[in-house]
């Protein structure tokens, strides 16, 4: 299957997901693979101008993975996830 996107993860998003547990961490990882062939809001959302947060919600954890699109290759369009964080509530402030 082709993918609509290549991702790479800067040291900060690397540094979150390496301190997971291994079971979040593989399902956050089947996520994005996911979220890579099938385009489902659940799993990867525009949230304003150019953030995009890919989505995981594990055993009650609601992973979030913020990042961008890069599409200054018109052969491949990547997506930079820059940092990820648990959420502790639902609801996004509008702040």
């Amino acid at each position: 299957m082709d993918k609509n996107f290549d991702i790479v993860f800067l040291d900060e998003a690397f540094e979150f997901l390496s301190g997971l547990d291994k079971k979040h961490f593989e399902k956050i990882l089947f996520n994005i693979r996911k979220a890579q062939i099938d385009r489902d809001p659940e799993l990867f959302k525009k949230l304003k101008d150019e953030i995009w947060e890919l989505r995981t919600l594990y055993q009650g954890f609601q992973y979030r993975l913020l990042a961008f699109w890069d599409k200054t290759d018109s052969q491949n369009t990547l997506v930079v996830s820059t940092h990820g964080f648990i959420k502790k509530r639902s609801k996004i402030s509008d702040n």
